[in-house]
């Protein structure tokens, strides 16, 4: 378990933030190659393929005798950023927990994995043992699109930091755009300027009570109730003038059975409603990026087979659970692949300390292998 340990090390210490979220930042493609190189010296079949130039992501397969089900063990390598962080990429260890820039997001699953499959060579699997490591899972998640295009698996699993428990189930997002659109106008001559900041304002109040309407329906079982709010705003030209446009930016957390359509289809209402009462109120609804929610049924072979290797090694009920944030999952769920997420104990993905649990990470390796074992069989 050493090695486990020297692993994680190893990729916390090379500076993977996506550039998608820091301009000119280092990208994905030196801890790729070195992943590559770590996975080709461990005996997987290795491939680099680039998504966009210079990020590429990595496969990685331990290839089965034959004859059973392969098992994908999913992972990201790119970071976000490291500000307010006196040393990111110097890795240490302090009463039992790893600091750095990644080690719990993700870094310390994805080492788990790559262990996880190194040893699963060595136990007559007729399976075959899949582990991709992929950019860009922190702004648009291009590198398991790319992965759903071209790797076919019977499940996967996706080892975001999960404390420990077995997901099923997460909620998805879609990102919209409202603007309404005004008359600009000289601020001392009202009777011909329609100001388009103050029309947003009915929006706001609809928006807030489409809010309200959503946390009272009947929650989800593990997910709890759908949400939206407004993220962003921005209106106007000069003090003095009436704004010709106002652009609102909202998110949609969706719960399993909601669709991007369906968001949008909620925005378009309340404009038309405000039209209706307001001839001089003038907007229009876009929708952007769409992510779909997650849910694995409890009957896909997947969940009993991660749920008894958790079980055994945990030595403790896992009974599934849900998270609030979107994941690669959904993704690899949506390309028919059976998907669940379970990964280590730790804190501050995105903060300016974050750790994570070594016990916890070498528990995920055994939990993983024990999975291969009896799914790959």
């Amino acid at each position: 378990m050493q090695m486990l340990e020297q692993l994680l090390g190893d990729l916390v210490a090379i500076d993977s933030i996506n550039p998608d979220l820091v301009p000119g930042a280092a990208g994905e493609g030196e801890i790729a190659h070195f992943i590559a190189g770590w996975l080709e010296q461990a005996g997987l079949e290795v491939h680099v393929e680039e998504v966009r130039p210079g990020r590429p992501n990595v496969v990685g397969i331990a290839h089965g005798a034959g004859g059973g089900r392969s098992l994908l063990l999913n992972g990201h390598i790119d970071t976000v950023s490291v500000t307010g962080m006196a040393e990111p990429f110097v890795p240490h260890v302090r009463e039992g927990r790893l600091y750095g820039r990644g080690a719990y997001d993700m870094k310390a699953g994805l080492a788990a994995c790559m262990v996880a499959a190194a040893e699963a060579q060595h136990h007559n699997l007729r399976g075959d043992v899949i582990v991709t490591a992929v950019m860009d899972e922190e702004h648009a998640g291009l590198g398991t699109l790319a992965i759903a295009q071209r790797v076919r698996a019977d499940a996967a699993i996706v080892a975001e930091s999960t404390e420990l428990q077995l997901v099923t189930a997460h909620k998805g997002f879609v990102w919209l755009e409202v603007e309404t659109i005004g008359v600009a106008a000289h601020g001392s001559r009202p009777h011909l300027g329609v100001d388009a900041i103050a029309k947003m304002g009915g929006v706001l109040v609809e928006l807030q009570l489409l809010g309200q309407d959503l946390a009272h329906r009947a929650p989800h079982p593990l997910l709890g109730h759908a949400s939206v709010h407004a993220s962003l705003i921005q209106g106007g030209q000069e003090l003095s003038s009436y704004p010709e446009r106002c652009l609102l930016t909202v998110e949609r957390r969706t719960l399993p059975g909601e669709t991007g359509e369906a968001a949008e289809a909620e925005l378009q209402a309340i404009v038309g409603w405000l039209g209706r009462d307001d001839t001089t109120f003038q907007a229009g609804v876009r929708r952007g990026l769409v992510r779909s929610p997650l849910e694995t049924p409890e009957s896909a072979p997947i969940v009993a087979t991660v749920r008894r290797a958790a079980e055994g090694v945990l030595a403790r009920p896992c009974p599934p659970a849900g998270l609030s944030f979107w994941t690669d999952a959904a993704t690899l769920a949506e390309a028919g692949i059976p998907a669940v997420l379970f990964g280590p104990l730790g804190a501050g993905a995105h903060a300016a300390e974050e750790w994570v649990d070594l016990a916890s990470v070498h528990a995920c390796a055994e939990v993983y292998l024990a999975t291969a074992k009896a799914f790959c069989r």
